[in-house]
C-alpha cells in the first residue's frame, strides 16, 4: 500500500470521527437542555376554564296545563365531525377531529423517527399556562391512525399535532401565550430534529379575537323563573322529589340537570338564591323560587330544545304548586314566549352561519 493510499484512509478515519464526535456533543447539548424536563412524568392534559358573564334572555312563559310530567329524551342524534381539510396531515379519528384551525392554533411536528409522548413534557409541564384547552393528536407508528395523546400514553408516533384552543367563554387566547405554545412546540421539533409545521401567531391572535366576539355575539341563555304560589316557600326536599321524577339529577354545581342519553346537560333547575342545593341540607333548606335554564349554544336543536324546557317548566310548575313568570315576576302571554322562541331560532341561524353548529362538540368546547 503507497504513502498516499495509506494517507487517504487516515483523512477518512478522522473524517469518520470528527463526524462522530460532532453528533455525540449535539446530543449532550440537547440532552442538558432538555435533560431534566424529559425525565418528568406528569398528568394528562389540563382541560380546564371559568365562565364569562352571560346575558340571560327575558324570562318570559304563561302558566299552562300539563297533563303528564315531562321526562329525560333518550334518543339524540350524535354530534357532527368538524376537520380541517386544508391541513397537512389527515385525521380521521373522532376525538382529533376537534383540532381544527378555525378553532385551535395547531403545530405540526414531523420526526425523522418515531417518537413517545415523553419528547412533550416541555408542553406537559406548561399545561396549566395557556389559560385555554390544550390538545395533541398523535399518528400512530404501526397501524398509521391519528389518536389523542397524553403524558402517560405509551404509543409511538410518526407526527405530531398540537393545538391550542383560541378562545372560550373566558376571552380570547392571548398573542403572548400563543407565542409561548409555538415556541414550545419549536424547541420540541429541535430536539427530535423534525421538520415543524406553525402558522404566523400575529395571524392567529387576530383569528382569536376575531371567535371570541362572533361567539360573545351568540352566548345567549334563556332562563325561566319557577315561584311558588302565595309567596310561600318550597322545602328543598320536595323540590329534589319532583326534579328526580321529572328525570334530572343533583350535579357537583348544587342545580339539578336534566341529561342526555351522552350526559349532556340539556336543562338545569337552581335555587333562585345563590344558595346551591346539596343532599344533606335538602330536610331543613327552603327556596323562595327556581330558574330553570337553557344554555343555548350548548345543546343541539335548540328551538326544540326551548319547547321541551317550557314543558318542563309546566310540569314542575303544577307538580310545586308555582307560577311561571319573567324576572318581574309577571307571568306573560304566549305571543310572548313565541317571540323570545324566535330569538332563538336566530342565534342558532347566525351560529350555523359562523359553522358553529349549537350542541356540538366543537361547540361545547367553545362556550366553556
Amino acid at each position: 500500500m503507497s504513502d498516499l493510499q495509506i494517507s487517504l484512509l487516515g483523512i477518512g478515519a478522522l473524517v469518520i470521527v470528527a463526524v462522530y464526535l460532532y453528533n455525540w456533543l449535539l446530543q449532550r447539548q440537547y440532552q442538558r437542555r432538555f435533560g431534566d424536563t424529559f425525565r418528568q412524568h406528569e398528568d394528562a392534559l389540563y382541560h380546564g376554564g371559568k365562565k364569562k358573564n352571560i346575558d340571560t334572555l327575558m324570562d318570559v312563559v304563561e302558566t299552562g296545563q300539563a297533563e303528564q310530567p315531562f321526562l329525560a329524551e333518550q334518543i339524540y342524534q350524535s354530534d357532527p365531525i368538524f376537520q380541517n381539510d386544508k391541513s397537512r396531515t389527515n385525521v380521521p379519528d373522532e376525538i382529533c377531529t376537534l383540532l381544527d384551525a378555525s378553532s385551535d392554533y395547531i403545530v405540526e411536528i414531523f420526526p425523522i423517527s418515531m417518537a413517545s409522548s415523553d419528547v412533550l413534557q416541555p408542553l406537559w409541564q406548561r399545561r396549566f399556562d395557556f389559560g385555554k384547552n390544550v390538545n395533541v393528536c398523535g399518528q400512530h407508528a404501526s397501524k398509521g391512525n391519528w389518536e389523542k395523546v397524553i403524558a402517560e400514553s405509551h404509543h409511538n408516533y410518526s407526527a405530531f399535532r398540537m393545538g391550542l384552543q383560541l378562545a372560550n367563554r373566558t376571552g380570547a387566547v392571548t398573542l403572548s401565550r400563543l407565542t409561548d405554545f409555538r415556541d414550545i412546540a419549536r424547541d420540541i421539533a429541535a430536539y427530535l430534529q423534525a421538520e415543524v409545521d406553525f402558522p404566523d401567531v400575529d395571524d392567529a391572535a387576530l383569528r382569536a379575537l376575531q371567535l371570541d366576539a362572533f361567539c360573545a355575539e351568540v352566548d345567549q341563555m334563556i332562563g325561566i323563573n319557577l315561584l311558588p304560589n302565595g309567596g310561600i316557600t318550597l322545602l328543598a326536599q320536595e323540590v329534589a322529589q319532583v326534579a328526580e321524577q321529572a328525570g334530572m339529577s343533583l350535579q357537583a354545581d348544587g342545580a339539578f340537570h336534566l341529561l342526555d342519553a351522552r350526559g349532556y346537560t340539556q336543562f338545569s333547575l337552581c335555587n333562585v338564591e345563590s344558595t346551591p342545593f346539596q343532599h344533606h341540607t335538602f330536610n331543613h333548606m327552603r327556596v323562595k323560587g327556581l330558574t330553570l335554564l337553557l344554555d343555548v349554544p350548548r345543546v343541539e336543536h335548540p328551538p326544540k330544545r326551548f319547547d321541551d324546557m317550557v314543558k318542563l317548566a309546566r310540569s314542575l310548575a303544577k307538580a310545586l304548586g308555582a307560577a311561571l313568570v319573567d324576572d318581574h315576576r309577571i307571568v306573560l302571554s304566549d305571543i310572548s314566549l313565541a317571540q323570545i322562541r324566535e330569538q332563538v331560532v336566530a342565534i342558532e341561524d347566525r351560529m350555523k352561519y359562523g359553522e358553529i353548529v349549537p350542541g356540538s362538540a366543537k361547540a361545547r368546547r367553545l362556550f366553556s
